[in-house]
């Protein structure tokens, strides 16, 4: 499945907001998080090996270790929202068991 416009526009993103592309700071990796986040969140589905051939032929990634975890955190985003958008949380007055 090829990248849609609106995730090379985040991977994009994500190159311009890296400042040092041999390394991730903790704060870069939440603003990583949040970005995959929003793409999954909008209905963007995405094929983690694309990602990882993007990040390696753009250029600016010469370090395989940031891009190696920038492509586990989109793993671990996809997967995070995919098990969750199924599940319905029951909040504990909807157990009808007068506690």
């Amino acid at each position: 499945m090829p990248l849609t416009n609106s995730v090379i526009i985040k991977l994009n993103e994500i190159t311009t907001m890296v400042e040092d592309k041999s390394k991730l700071s903790e704060t870069e990796i939440d603003e990583i998080k949040l970005i995959f986040k929003s793409l999954v969140e909008q209905n963007e589905r995405y094929d983690l090996n694309e990602i990882e051939f993007w990040f390696e032929n753009e250029g600016h990634w010469t370090t395989k270790e940031p891009r190696v975890r920038i492509v586990n955190l989109a793993n671990y985003v996809q997967d995070k929202y995919m098990q969750t958008a199924h599940l319905r949380i029951i909040s504990d007055d909807d157990c009808g068991c007068g506690n």
